[in-house]
């Protein structure tokens, strides 16, 4: 769950590392640091701003590497950054992952008089490659010693004083993409590092590792059987990763969601006909049809959506699906068959605990689909087939327009799976017709944002929600309760509105308000009697309503309102009040909200 950049190539390579950081930063900012092939090496605790200053100006190498750090083993100090060296300060490395036997590893190289300085995990690789360089005397041939003798997850460069024109990269379960010009090789863990110098890249597999020179790149596996690997090319540039003028990217990002929505059902349905076209799932149609069993996998935001899908795949497709935590899921005894198809959500393509699950499906045999936002992740790779989101790099940590994307994607496989098995009805035209319009209701929500900034000044020194919806807008409730903890540090709490009486109930008073998503459903009027009983217990509460409802203000001290559309698609216009609200929450209250603390973009490791 950190930010790796390396650079081989004829120009000087700290302005290029630091650069690189920077648009990394979302993925980690703990400390950061850097090295380069003389074997100067400065680290800092903080953000990458702090490094800067540290970097002398006349450092002029023309290859080096560069690590911003979010701690997993040991504290973020100094001496935990990355990148780490050995006992002679030759050998140099950056890694993102965890060493699961780095403890036998480092008693091991402790007795043979290995020094350490640092806490980590990954400071253990170094003076391995330093162990073995000394015994084989090749570098590549060190490297490739010392990954057999770890157990883990990595995604790892190295760099070594005497061979000042080469990186040595490596990856398993932890991602390495590398950037490609005429005269330089650059990589990375993200692609958002590689788009401001190059859109050309490949990306490492597992069991993969690659030597990298100025103009020259040979991919091997790690038993030395030669890969050759097609060049892909980034679809996005570094000004979609600006501000756009905002003060924040995750405003930005939430106001971006209108367009996002027409992007991601581009080209994908016909209203009128009531048709779905998802061409990345062309080629498996009929596996699909004799699907008898959905499971859905996602971690954070991305289960919650695949708790809407839930919902929504057994509603227009008739088929029985269930939803599981990817870091739960592995540990699970469920029969799995090749009529089992196992779907993967994921931002980033890369979340470790959902690809790890996803792997386990593979093994036993399930058909894996994919709904991810980036290409060429692994995740993307890796199933039998997918959809993307196509919603642009999302920056903020928090998943704001990647989370709409995902439920307006769901939607459309729903439709589509239900087409495939012969179940088209006039419900499903109707959808597609609302979906059609969607983005002009969502820029009508946004509209209100002023109105919701203010309400979120009105509860920002309360230090406990209640979130509560039922059907579709549970879900909603749980990733509003999420975006609240995220961004504003606040204890809040989703849950069904239909279990208020088994428990949550005992919460409430004056103190402890309850956020309620009640639009005009088919379970709206289970919902008020849930709004009514926390009014008589003196709670306050803000309800999300569909426009014209009027009765709903006498029980509510505070209503965000939406455009009135489909059922299946009110999850998509409640969340955007959440997210502003959480938004403002955590302006209010003086946070970071890009980077929220203790957390990272892309979790890749477990």
């Amino acid at each position: 769950m950190c930010g790796i950049v390396g650079y081989v190539g004829d120009k000087r390579a700290v302005p290029i590392l630091l650069e690189g950081l920077q648009s990394l930063e979302y993925r980690g900012y703990d400390s950061s640091g850097l090295c380069v092939s003389s074997g100067v090496c400065v680290r800092e605790v903080g953000k990458v701003t702090a490094l800067k200053k540290k970097v002398p100006d006349n450092i002029y190498d023309t290859v080096g590497i560069a690590h911003t750090r979010w701690a997993t083993h040991g504290a973020p100090t100094k001496e935990n950054s990355h990148p780490h060296t050995d006992c002679t300060g030759d050998v140099m490395i950056v890694h993102n992952g965890i060493i699961e036997n780095y403890s036998e590893l480092k008693a091991g190289l402790e007795k043979k008089g290995h020094s350490f300085s640092s806490e980590t995990d990954s400071e253990i690789i170094a003076h391995l490659i330093e162990q073995e360089y000394a015994d084989v005397g090749d570098m590549n041939g060190a490297v490739i010693t010392t990954l057999k003798q770890v157990r883990g997850t990595y995604g790892l460069v190295v760099l070594h004083r005497k061979y000042p024109d080469t990186l040595i990269v490596a990856r398993m379960g932890s991602p390495i993409v590398i950037g490609i010009t005429a005269s330089s090789r650059i990589v990375s863990s993200d692609p958002a590092a590689l788009v401001a110098f190059t859109r050309d890249v490949v990306y490492l597999k597992d069991g993969e590792m690659a030597i990298l020179k100025k103009d020259q790149h040979h991919i091997t596996t790690f038993d030395k059987k030669e890969v050759n690997r097609e060049i892909d090319r980034i679809d996005w540039d570094t000004e979609v990763a600006s501000k756009g003028g905002y003060e924040h990217f995750m405003l930005k990002e939430i106001m971006e969601t209108p367009t996002v929505l027409e992007d991601s059902a581009r080209g994908r349905f016909l209203p009128d006909e009531g048709f779905v076209k998802l061409g990345g799932l062309e080629d498996i149609r009929d596996k699909l049809k004799v699907v008898e069993r959905i499971i859905i996998i996602g971690c954070g935001s991305a289960y919650y959506a695949g708790m809407v899908g839930q919902y929504l795949i057994e509603k227009f497709a008739h088929i029985p699906t269930e939803v599981e935590i990817g870091s739960e899921f592995r540990y699970r005894d469920l029969p799995i068959s090749s009529k089992t198809a196992v779907l993967a959500i994921s931002q980033s393509g890369e979340t470790a605990d959902t690809l790890a699950s996803l792997r386990r499906a593979k093994d036993a045999g399930a058909l894996t689909l994919g709904i991810v936002n980036t290409v060429g992740s692994t995740i993307a790779r890796e199933t039998d087939a997918g959809v993307y989101n196509h919603a642009g790099p999302e920056i903020g940590v928090a998943s704001t327009k990647a989370f709409i994307s995902q439920l307006e994607v769901l939607v459309l496989f729903a439709l589509f799976l239900g087409e495939l098995r012969g179940i088209k009805t006039v419900q499903s035209k109707d959808v597609l017709r609302e979906m059609r319009v969607l983005p002009e209701k969502m820029s009508d929500v946004l509209a209100q944002s002023s109105r919701i900034e203010n309400i979120a000044k009105k509860y920002r020194t309360y230090e406990n929600f209640l979130y509560i919806g039922r059907k579709m807008s549970m879900p909603i409730a749980f990733e509003g309760a999420l975006k609240l903890k995220e961004i504003a540090y606040v204890h809040a709490e989703g849950y069904g509105a239909g279990e208020m009486k088994h428990g949550p109930l005992a919460m409430i008073d004056e103190t402890f308000p309850t956020v309620a998503i009640a639009p005009r459903d088919l379970v709206y009027e289970k919902t008020i009697s849930n709004i009514e009983e926390i009014r008589a217990r003196n709670g306050p509460v803000i309800v999300i309503a569909t426009e014209g409802d009027d009765a709903i203000a006498r029980i509510a001290q505070d209503t965000f309102y939406i455009p009135q559309t489909h059922e299946a698609l009110s999850p998509i216009l409640s969340t955007v009040p959440l997210q502003l609200f959480a938004y403002y929450a955590g302006i209010l209250r003086g946070f970071d909200v890009d980077r929220p603390r203790n957390l990272a973009k892309s979790v890749t490791v477990e």
